[in-house]
């Protein structure tokens, strides 16, 4: 099965799921939504199915999936999860950014620019 077919299959579960998740997003998702990838191009998708989990964001052109982590992503069974999540992402050969919360209110227009990078990056491979 090739790499983009396994991204389709996805728990169907999850769709729902994923509206709620769209309509409730934390305060530094609705940061990043609004104050950057919305207009973005390529163009991002909030709170994507792809496989058994769903990415806060993910841009199917650059192949990317974009996690926000926030405190409790620092707690050891949270890393291990997060871990195994970032490998399955992989596994589709999708570039997994992390970014933390904090990384969102301090440095948003750092954020920004290392999010621009690795998607340019990705265009061009």
């Amino acid at each position: 099965m090739p790499e983009g077919e396994k991204i389709r299959e996805y728990k169907k579960e999850n769709i729902v799921l994923a509206k709620n998740l769209r309509k409730n997003m934390t305060r530094h998702e609705r940061k990043l939504w609004y104050e950057f990838l919305r207009e973005y191009k390529p163009r991002f998708q909030r709170q994507k199915a792809i496989g058994k989990y769903i990415a806060d964001f993910y841009c199917a052109k650059a192949n990317m999936v974009i996690e926000l982590d926030g405190g409790g992503h620092y707690l050891p069974e949270q890393i291990m999860q997060d871990n195994k999540r970032t490998e399955e992402l992989q596994s589709f050969g999708i570039e997994v950014l992390r970014i933390c919360n904090i990384e969102i209110e301090n440095n948003f227009y750092g954020v920004c620019e290392y999010i621009d990078k690795h998607i340019k990056k990705n265009l061009k491979d």
